[in-house]
């Protein structure tokens, strides 16, 4: 078995997905908001 060697490892593919999850989960908590704010003002 090859030594491992820090920071040699190919992570695009991990970053891409994290890259994302974040972007989802902006959007998500964006509608959320947009959901609730208009809940608010129909119950107004």
């Amino acid at each position: 078995m090859a030594e491992h060697k820090p920071g040699t490892m190919n992570i695009t593919t991990q970053e891409r997905t994290f890259a994302g999850f974040i972007r989802l989960m902006t959007w998500g908590a964006i509608i959320t908001i947009l959901v609730l704010i208009f809940l608010a003002l129909a119950n107004a």
